[in-house]
C-alpha cells in the first residue's frame, strides 16, 4: 500500500479499504469495517469520528503505523489480535494470542448466567477456563452485586484477565488466578460458589486439523483442543471443580455444535439436576445448564 506523507484521513482510508478489497472477502469479509478499525486504530481515534476528521492531515509516522497494521492483517492475523482489543456483551477487552478471541455466540452464555445470578444477594461466580476473562467480567460488569474468581492454566492469559479487570475498574470484585481445570480443587474451594462458568477447550482431534488458517496459527491451542472427543475437561470438571458450587448453585457450559446431549448426559451422570441444553443467538445448540441438587 503506497501512501503518501501529508494525506488526509480519508484518502488513507481509502487507501486501506482498497488493500483490504483486493485481499478478497474469504479473507477479509467486511473490508469496510476493518478498514474504519484499523485506521482508527492507528491514528489512535474512534472510528465514529472518522468521517468528521476526513479533512485531517496525516503524519508520516502514523501512515507507516497504518501500513504495518494492514500488513498484519492481510499476512492472516486476527483482526482482534491487530487491534489489540475487541468489543464483547458491552465491554471492551484487551486480548492478546495467548488468549482465545471472546466469540459474540458466548455472549448467550453470559446471558443466561447473569439471569441466575442478578436476584441473589452477594452472588459468587467461578470462571473456569476464563482467557481473556470475558465470561465473568461481562458479567460482573451488569451485576453490580457479584464477586467472581477465575481460573486459567495459562500464566499469560491470568495476567490478561487481570489487566482487564483493571481496565474495567472490576478488580476490587474480580481475581483471575493459574490453575488447571483438570486437577483436583482445594478443600477451601468446596461450596464457595453460587455459580460457576465454564468455556473449556472442546475442539476435537479431527476438528484441530480442519481448523481455520486463522485459528490454526494465531490462537492458542491450549485452549481449543479438548481430547480426542472433544469432551476431556467436561468429564474431568464433573468429578472435581463442581464440588466448588454449593447446593442449588448453577454450572453453565459451552461446548461444540454436535456436543450438547452429550454434555448434558455427562451432568446427569454427574448428580446434577435441571439439565437443559441451550441455544446461542444463531439457534445452534452450544450451551447446557444444570443445577446443584440440594440435597
Amino acid at each position: 500500500m503506497e501512501v503518501r506523507e501529508m494525506e488526509d484521513v480519508k484518502t488513507l482510508l481509502a487507501h486501506v479499504r482498497h488493500q483490504l478489497d483486493e485481499a478478497g472477502a474469504e479473507q477479509i469479509p467486511m473490508p469496510d469495517l476493518e478498514a474504519r478499525e484499523l485506521t482508527a486504530c492507528a491514528l489512535g481515534l474512534d472510528r465514529r469520528l472518522l468521517p468528521a476528521l476526513g479533512a485531517r492531515l496525516v503524519t508520516a509516522s502514523e501512515c507507516e503505523k497504518t501500513e504495518a497494521l494492514v500488513a498484519r492483517r492481510l499476512s492472516g492475523e486476527p483482526l482482534a489480535y491487530v487491534l489489540g482489543e475487541w468489543d464483547f456483551y458491552g465491554i471492551t477487552l484487551r486480548v492478546t494470542p495467548d488468549v482465545l478471541i471472546p466469540r459474540s455466540d458466548t455472549e448467550r452464555l453470559c446471558e443466561l448466567a447473569i439471569e441466575r445470578v442478578q436476584t441473589m444477594q452477594n452472588p459468587r461466580v467461578l470462571d473456569l477456563c476464563s482467557g481473556s476473562g470475558c465470561i465473568a467480567l461481562a458479567l460482573l460488569h451488569e451485576v453490580p452485586a457479584a464477586q467472581a474468581v477465575a481460573v486459567d492454566v495459562s500464566p499469560a492469559a491470568v495476567d490478561v484477565a487481570n489487566g482487564n479487570a483493571e481496565r474495567l475498574g472490576l478488580s476490587d470484585r474480580y481475581r483471575c488466578v493459574i490453575g488447571s481445570a483438570l486437577e483436583p480443587i482445594a478443600d477451601a474451594d468446596r461450596d464457595a460458589f453460587d455459580l460457576m462458568v465454564c468455556n473449556p477447550p472442546y475442539i476435537t482431534a479431527d476438528e484441530m486439523r480442519e481448523l481455520d488458517r486463522d485459528v490454526a496459527e494465531f490462537e492458542p491451542h491450549l485452549a481449543l483442543y479438548g481430547g480426542e472427543d472433544g469432551l476431556d475437561f467436561y468429564r474431568t470438571v464433573m468429578k472435581t471443580w463442581r464440588y466448588a458450587v454449593k447446593p442449588g448453585g448453577y454450572l453453565l457450559f459451552e461446548c461444540g455444535w454436535k456436543q450438547g446431549q452429550a454434555v448434558a448426559e455427562i451432568c446427569r451422570e454427574a448428580g446434577l439436576s435441571e439439565v437443559q441444553v441451550e441455544t446461542d443467538y444463531a439457534g445452534v445448540p452450544r450451551i447446557v445448564c444444570a443445577r446443584v441438587p440440594l440435597s
